[in-house]
């Protein structure tokens, strides 16, 4: 299609003008960009550094972390930036840009989900038959599908966006470019467009989220007729984490991305859209640290050989 864009660049107007609040909402970002960054590198580290972790569970969950780096990189740092300047310009490409990778990373997250979740199945369900169906070359597989779906469904998504024409008013009541917040700005007929956002967005997570539950319902299942209390508990163990990863993002994003844009309020999209970009790549290191004895075992072999180095430095040192 041709471009009759007009638009050059996007005015994002997610926070508040004042100063001082603009300050504030630096400082809390940032503590919380950091937070994600250093939980996320902990995890792929310890999962690339400690054999007891090269498993397909943890290979899966070094991949989420490497989303979840991804997905929060796209959107805080330049949101940062252009609060600390008093700068809220971002320019037409680079909102095109911002709308692929974060729609992406977006896509690829809940299909590696699903394939976490598919892991846990057969864990549990066919414990016998795990090392044979989840072998390397497997797991590699269902990785690069993991990726590939993401690439497509971003490109679909983004490029049936910006096909429209963006020239009348130029501000995205957001903090990043996100499309239900730009299908509002296009002077286009924008029907058809909304309508195949939500087609598409509904089919990646209706499938997605139906075969997880159907993998869970087998799971629990499985666990209920497990006769020691102990085998239980450490079933249960391994589900939970995921399944709160799970709440965290899919719910959020369902809210924004399944409702139509013309009912959406600018209040409820702004806490949405802080729910499942920010929360998800900081919690999630947090949630399998605190519930999982061997990753918080790796990352304590990782943190003392740091200090330790540290220690005999400072000895030789004078």
């Amino acid at each position: 299609m041709p471009n009759k864009t007009t638009v050059t660049e996007f005015v994002l107007l997610g926070f508040s003008d004042v100063r001082e609040m603009q300050i504030l909402h630096v400082v809390f970002f940032l503590v919380m960009y950091l937070a994600a960054l250093l939980g996320n590198l902990l995890i792929i580290t310890a999962v690339a550094l400690d054999h007891h972790l090269h498993s397909p569970m943890y290979f899966f969950l070094m991949n989420l972390s490497v989303i979840d780096l991804g997905s929060i990189s796209v959107t805080l740092p330049k949101s940062l930036v252009n609060s600390f300047l008093n700068n809220k310009s971002i320019s037409y490409y680079g909102c095109v840009t911002q709308v692929f990778l974060f729609i992406f990373f977006a896509s690829a997250d809940i299909a590696l989900l699903t394939v976490m979740a598919y892991d846990r199945y057969v864990a549990i369900c066919q414990p016998l038959h795990y090392e044979i169906v989840m072998n390397r070359r497997a797991c590699v597989q269902m990785a690069a599908g993991v990726w590939i779906s993401g690439i497509l469904n971003s490109a679909v998504l983004t490029g049936n966006t910006f096909a429209l024409s963006f020239c009348r008013d130029n501000a995205v009541d957001h903090f990043f470019c996100e499309i239900p917040q730009l299908l509002k700005l296009t002077c286009s007929v924008s029907y058809l467009s909304e309508t195949a956002v939500i087609v598409c967005s509904a089919c990646l997570e209706l499938c997605c989220f139906v075969f997880i539950i159907v993998s869970y319902v087998q799971i629990f299942s499985t666990v209920l007729r497990i006769p020691s209390e102990q085998g239980r508990h450490k079933a249960f163990s391994t589900c939970l984490p995921h399944l709160t990863v799970v709440s965290l993002f899919i719910f959020p994003g369902t809210i924004a991305y399944l409702k139509p844009t013309s009912s959406s309020a600018s209040v409820l999209d702004f806490m949405v859209a802080v729910l499942y970009t920010l929360v998800p790549p900081v919690m999630n290191p947090i949630i399998y640290s605190m519930r999982n004895r061997e990753i918080k075992a790796a990352l304590g072999k990782l943190i003392g050989r740091r200090l330790f180095t540290k220690n005999e430095m400072s000895v030789f040192l004078p």
